[in-house]
């Protein structure tokens, strides 16, 4: 038997939800699942599916309307295994009286207590539900000194959807419900886990509560009201990093994958455009950004562009960087990755950099060598028309740097 659900979460994604046993009898996992994941003594909820049937199965988060696909699955004697190597994570679980219960292990921390119950769809009342839709500015004082963030909520009825957009990137869609007087929308798609209360209050305004740390609430006001009022405005991002003489090139000399040092001075490099992307396997909105850097690439590799990712590895990832293997083949990189080192020496390895503290950062370097913009963060397809504008953006960056003709390709 199959039924089908539709959800409204964001654009749209339609769910099949498939009975609790195959055609032929035997027990079977496939369909969707109401999960969980406790961090910090806090439930996070989300949508979750399991495909296939027999011993070879594999399950997907979700990130809004795109899937996190484990790359093989097991279940066989009541024990699941879903591995995610692009993560360096994997589920283990166990099924016993039609709930599943383990653990998420991680790469590094420790690992998340797992529990999921078969999907039931709930009815959900739409009467005096608040119309809370559209751009708001939630003023905050960030470990890297931003004002302001961006929330952008999309709605239909008692569903909401939705995503805060930092300097670094955003937090992956987040969906939910109205419920007693308010909103709560969740998100955990094998990385950056969160749960977002949401209260409207009389005077317009949102209080928001991330990971139920209400003694950090914040205060969201609709953009044009912030703006109206003076309040400072989230800041831009492509005036958020430099380098500290605009003159000199940009200069990086780090090992491959396989120990081969590779410089910007070499002659691969030389009168091309190079985009510098600044990231890591661990960082969840370089996987957000990796996919189109890949496209770039295969669209203007022929016309004169090359992309080196410096990648920013953990120690133990620095021995046996399986991960970021993993990562490489998971989003078909054909361009240059280097490695290095960890993510704290950062500052030390591109001293050049100004104001860098974002993962992943990008540099737009001509055919000259030089630097010739930047971008801090990668904004999702979560962030709507943010990430089609950024897209647009660098796309028409990388285009009209190719269009240059080579004034001089100094000594890069």
């Amino acid at each position: 038997m199959t039924m089908k659900y539709h959800a409204r979460f964001g654009a749209g994604v339609v769910l099949t939800l498939l009975a609790g046993a195959s055609p032929s009898g035997a027990q079977t996992l496939a369909g969707i699942w109401d999960a969980t994941v406790i961090v910090n003594d806090l439930a996070i909820p989300f949508r979750f599916e399991i495909a296939g049937d027999g011993a070879t199965v594999k399950g997907s988060f979700y990130n809004g309307n795109d899937r996190v696909t484990s790359t093989t699955g097991q279940f066989a004697n009541a024990s699941l295994v879903l591995s995610y190597p692009e993560y360096g994570s994997r589920l283990e679980a166990t099924f016993k009286d039609g709930r599943l219960e383990g653990q998420y292990v991680r790469a590094s921390g420790s690992p998340y207590p797992f529990q999921a119950k078969r999907f039931r769809p709930s009815s959900l009342d739409a009467a005096g539900v608040p119309a809370i839709a559209g751009l708001w500015n939630v003023q905050v004082k960030s470990s890297k000194g931003e004002p302001a963030w961006r929330l952008i909520l999309r709605q239909s009825g008692p569903e909401i959807s939705g995503a805060i957009l930092r300097v670094d990137g955003d937090t992956g869609t987040l969906t939910g419900t109205y419920r007693d007087g308010k909103f709560v929308l969740s998100h955990f798609s094998g990385a950056r886990p969160l749960l977002l209360e949401i209260t409207p209050g009389k005077d317009g305004t949102l209080e928001v509560v991330q990971n139920g740390r209400r003694e950090n609430a914040l205060v969201a006001m609709r953009m044009d009201d912030a703006k109206a009022k003076g309040l400072p405005e989230p800041v831009d991002p492509s005036r958020w990093t430099s380098v500290k003489n605009p003159s000199e090139p940009l200069r990086f000399s780090f090992p491959d994958l396989q120990g081969k040092i590779v410089t910007n001075t070499d002659e691969r490099f030389r009168g091309k455009v190079v985009i510098v992307s600044i990231g890591g396997s661990w960082c969840p909105n370089c996987h957000d950004e990796a996919p189109f850097l890949a496209e770039l690439y295969r669209k203007y590799h022929q016309k004169g562009l090359e992309i080196v990712l410096l990648s920013f590895e953990e120690g133990e990832q620095l021995k046996n960087p399986t991960r970021l293997r993993a990562f490489i083949k998971r989003y078909g990189i054909e361009y240059t990755v280097l490695v290095p080192g960890e993510p704290s020496q950062l500052q030390e390895k591109v001293p050049q950099g100004v104001n860098l503290n974002s993962f992943p950062t990008t540099f737009f370097i001509g055919r000259d060598g030089l630097v010739r913009g930047t971008h801090a963060g990668f904004a999702s397809p979560a962030a709507g028309s943010f990430h089609t504008d950024l897209k647009e953006e660098v796309t028409a960056k990388v285009a009209g740097l190719l269009a240059e003709r080579v004034q001089s390709t100094g000594s890069r």
